[in-house]
């Protein structure tokens, strides 16, 4: 019996999931859970074999759960189950340790086979994506780029970015000016949300 955590912050999705994983006799759903910093709870108290996991949900991102049970919980397999099927998720998921990555459309008896694929060592990625991922190359944004171009997603002036991320105004200005020419966008607006739209945030 494979035993296997969902964590989803949709209730009806993760409703959804339990019920078509069950029908299968050789997989028990054991755990669910709404929020990613909850998952590490949940997999000491319901032992999961397989971490199935969405990746924007409060609290925690699919792909930080996935580094974390990487870390502590290595026996664990992870799978990324989303609705975003962007290249630069499928990157850093990988680089996370995540065993699978596959999208919310994936067929109920695909995703119990993609389950028994990475319980037995194997890794699953959705072909479309990987094939799409090869042609996007890899992330070219700095950590600290990154962390400049969320905050400019809410719309956050200069002084505002650096004063949330501790760092002087010029500072900000050159990260926001370097992230702008590798994205090819013509603003820092353009820049959070060509880089939002690839993953790479």
């Amino acid at each position: 019996m494979i035993r296997i955590l969902l964590a989803d912050d949709q209730a009806l999705i993760r409703g959804a999931l339990a019920a078509l994983l069950e029908l299968d006799d050789d997989l028990q759903v054991v755990a669910q859970v709404g929020r990613g910093d909850e998952v590490l709870a949940a997999v000491e108290s319901s032992k999961p074999d397989v971490a199935l996991l969405d990746i924007e949900m409060p609290g925690l991102s699919g792909i930080d759960v996935a580094q974390q049970l990487s870390e502590k919980f290595p026996h664990v397999k992870t799978v990324i189950v989303t609705t975003f099927g962007r290249p630069g998720y499928l990157r850093r998921a990988l680089d996370a340790g995540a065993s699978g990555f596959v999208v919310k459309e994936t067929p109920a008896e695909e995703l119990a086979a993609t389950v028994r694929t990475v319980m037995a060592g194997g890794r699953v990625v959705d072909p479309a994506l990987a094939a799409e991922s090869l042609f996007e190359g890899p992330n070219p944004l700095t950590d600290r780029e990154r962390d400049v171009l969320r905050a400019a997603l809410t719309g956050a002036k200069v002084s505002e970015i650096a004063a949330q991320l501790v760092l002087s105004e010029g500072t900000v200005r050159n990260h926001l000016s370097s992230a702008i020419g590798k994205t090819g966008a013509d603003n820092r607006i353009g820049a959070a949300l060509k880089a939002r739209d690839n993953g790479w945030l």
